[in-house]
């Protein structure tokens, strides 16, 4: 391929960026794997994209799962390419999407893993007054109070919390805004930091959370604070920004059992993505049912 062909995914990444307002981390990966596949088709011989089709998209999938490239790697590469080549039909630099009707190997499902409400009582007794401390506390309390993502946590400007109304502003995926709720443990805690905040923070920072040298928090240190913070507490199973989020969903659906509102809560697009805590539901009804029926469990 010509370097005007390698060029359009240049081009696209510029879409990604400035028309669908994707987080730098979604570009990058969309990055890799497109390249990955310019070089294969490179090899190929191929003259432009026009001469890609779905015979080199499939061979090209299978060719990365031989190589023991994971399902759900595999899938993110496929919408990667199918993504790209409805950029190239949009900008008409090609006549088809090679990449539609190729599927990718079925993920296992695996339920993610939360903490139980006295487990993450535990975690979130941390103690210690300095400013770090404080700011963790902080960040752990609302991370679990209000379900963020981490990149939607570490992109929290002072403006976007308002104490006075208990909300908090997040900017999800696709750059949607939502406004979601702060419970009084979070405000408490988020009230603490700001107090101390300046001992961190350079005049010119605008970010909530900010680093030791001033800036905003990086969310490399973010996940080893956090890290820190669960072996220090004793909770034995890793704890990591999404273990917080997770157990929101699954205690507020414990509690209400509205998956619309937690749905809303969390920022999901679609409530299948929700669905997923209906089986951490299940999981907790049917652990109470073999503990407290008396026949749900042989006599020893």
């Amino acid at each position: 391929m010509t370097t005007a062909f390698a060029d359009w995914i240049k081009n696209f990444l510029g879409h990604l960026a400035h028309e669908r307002r994707l987080s730098p981390y979604t570009a990058a990966g969309y990055q890799h794997d497109l390249e990955s596949f310019r070089q294969y088709c490179e090899q190929q011989h191929l003259a432009d994209w026009n001469a890609v089709d779905i015979h080199h998209v499939r061979a090209f999938v299978s060719a990365r799962h031989r190589a023991g490239l994971a399902p759900r790697s595999l899938q993110r590469l496929l919408a990667a390419i199918r993504s790209f080549y409805n950029y190239l039909l949009r900008e008409g630099a090609s006549r088809n999407n090679p990449a539609n009707g190729i599927s990718a190997p079925k993920l296992p499902r695996h339920l993610p893993e939360t903490l139980d409400a006295d487990q993450m009582a535990q975690l979130l007794e941390i103690r210690g007054e300095t400013p770090q401390a404080i700011r963790d506390r902080a960040i752990m309390e609302l991370l679990y109070s209000s379900g963020l993502r981490l990149a939607e946590l570490i992109s929290l400007e002072l403006h976007d919390v308002d104490l006075r109304d208990a909300t908090v502003r997040v900017t999800g995926k696709g750059s949607k805004t939502r406004i979601v709720p702060v419970g009084r443990k979070a405000l408490a805690a988020l009230a603490d930091w700001l107090k101390v905040r300046v001992q961190l923070a350079k005049p010119e920072d605008t970010a909530l959370f900010t680093g030791p040298r001033g800036g905003r928090l990086s969310p490399r240190t973010l996940q080893t604070r956090l890290k820190r913070w669960g072996i220090a507490q004793g909770v034995q199973q890793g704890v990591h920004p999404h273990l917080f989020r997770h157990s929101f969903a699954s205690h507020l659906l414990e509690s209400s059992g509205d998956l619309r509102a937690v749905q809303e809560l969390l920022g999901h697009a679609n409530i299948s993505t929700t669905q997923i805590y209906t089986h951490l539901d299940f999981q907790h009804l049917a652990r109470i049912y073999d503990q407290a029926h008396p026949r749900a469990h042989k006599k020893k």
